[in-house]
């Protein structure tokens, strides 16, 4: 039976750093001859246990009565062995909201959060994508280049979740920085406090007055959230309406432009665009490695000690392409792990497939002769454990009018009740679980999505 090697060891496989952002999949390779579960490093001293065996994720995901996923159970946070002040801590730390709970108080506020996405009609959120995408792409389709991360996949989605939840445009600048510091571990500690200061706010304002979004929605829910539960609901849903959705649309649009078996056929329809978004949900995950969970007593799972407390990480982009499962067509087939499995599958996983596909169905129809303006192994990835994240997409293209169509402003500068509305017809329906088978613009990151908050 083998034991977790001590922190230091050189088993432990460090998950950040340029050198794995730019590779994971070789650092994933190596991990595999360790078996379905290995050794690494989260951040300097922040030892786990990856799980890159497909049938291992399965396992863990699908096993609550064994694996917890509640923060609490951490020995090493609990112990001080990982300080508070660790990069990674605002990400696996606990908070009351579905993500980091199990059994009924998981059902409760998971339930919460299902209700309130069924009230949003579907048609509708497709036109508040669309109308934000036409307001981006007209900002720089005139110009003839652009960075397709920072001034279009970071931008759309903050528009329209800052909408969906009625957030004004202060908070919206203030929520893009919180955000974005917790998932790229800079400044962690800083920025998580900023992002609960700005969510107390909105909450406190939607207390006062009450609009037809989701905050109000999940306030007037019943399992009757408290203000707290409120504040970690939200960063949830905006944490996984945000980041994620940029990485999927940013990968998706990289591997239409840079892959000839999608690149030849972008003028055919939407049919390249669903086959690339089912590529990439499989090779490029836009949440690599997450899924934490913690064995409530010691496990041996296939030789291996997994101890009690010990953060066992789910890399959701390892086990999706775990070689046991060569052979297995990609493109139609939703069996991978994207969304994760068992009782915390991503609940919004049809709002968010349905966002990135207007996303990129919209600038390929807008601006169909589109090209990097480097070479595709070139392109930079930002570092960090827990996300596959492009740190920039440039590209060329011939200038384009600006259309006028997204009716005189930001979207999302009305009122929401323009907007949000009772939902009419269902997204589709999720998949079944898985089975095996340039100049003048603002400087790059999240300053740029905040700048053109700022109308900058």
């Amino acid at each position: 039976m083998n034991a977790v090697p001590p922190p230091g060891c050189p088993a432990h496989q460090s998950l950040y750093g340029p050198e794995f952002a730019a590779d994971p999949a070789t650092v994933y390779r190596r991990l595999r001859d360790a078996g379905p579960t290995a050794p690494v490093e989260l951040a300097p001293g922040v030892r786990a246990t990856l799980v890159t065996g497909y049938d291992a994720a399965l396992h863990v995901l699908r096993s609550p009565e064994t694996f917890s996923k509640d923060p609490r159970h951490w020995k090493d946070l609990a112990d001080g062995t990982v300080p508070m002040d660790s990069p990674v801590v605002p990400m696996m730390m606990y908070r009351p909201n579905a993500l980091f709970t199990d059994g009924e108080e998981h059902s409760r506020l998971r339930g919460a959060i299902t209700d309130t996405l069924a009230r949003v009609e579907s048609s509708t959120l497709r036109g508040c994508a669309e109308r934000s995408a036409d307001t981006l792409i007209d900002r720089f389709a005139p110009l003839g280049t652009a960075d397709l991360l920072g001034e279009y996949a970071q931008v759309l989605p903050l528009l329209v979740f800052n909408h969906l939840f009625g957030c004004p445009v202060g908070h919206g600048v203030r929520l893009v920085e919180g955000m974005s510091g917790i998932f790229d571990g800079v400044d962690a500690e800083k920025a998580n406090e900023l992002l609960t200061t700005t969510l107390l706010d909105l909450v406190g304002l939607k207390r006062r007055r009450p609009a037809p979004d989701m905050t109000t929605w999940l306030m007037e829910h019943p399992a009757a959230l408290t203000d707290e539960e409120m504040i970690h609901t939200l960063a949830v849903l905006m944490g996984a309406g945000t980041e994620p959705q940029q990485n999927l649309i940013a990968n998706s649009l990289r591997l239409l432009l840079s892959d000839d078996r999608f690149a030849g056929d972008l003028s055919g329809g939407t049919l390249p665009v669903e086959d690339a978004l089912d590529e990439v949900l499989w090779t490029d995950p836009p949440i690599a490695n997450y899924a934490v969970h913690y064995p409530r007593h010691d496990v041996v799972y296939e030789g291996t000690l997994l101890r009690a407390g010990d953060p066992l990480v789910v890399s959701l982009a390892a086990a999706n392409t775990d070689p046991a499962l060569a052979g297995s067509q990609r493109i139609g087939n939703r069996a991978h792990l994207a969304w994760s499995a068992g009782p915390h599958t991503c609940p919004a996983q049809g709002p968010a497939r349905l966002i990135a596909a207007v996303a990129v169905e919209k600038l390929l129809d807008r601006i169909p002769d589109i090209e990097l303006t480097v070479p595709v192994e070139r392109l930079r990835w930002r570092p960090g454990p827990f996300h596959r994240a492009l740190a920039a997409l440039p590209v060329s293209f011939p200038p384009a009018p600006a259309v006028g169509r997204s009716e005189g402003g930001r979207p999302g500068a009305g009122r929401p009740e323009d907007t949000w509305q009772t939902r009419a017809e269902p997204f589709p329906a999720p998949p079944a679980e898985p089975r095996a088978p340039a100049p003048g613009r603002p400087r790059s990151g999240w300053a740029r999505p905040a700048a053109w908050w700022r109308g900058e």
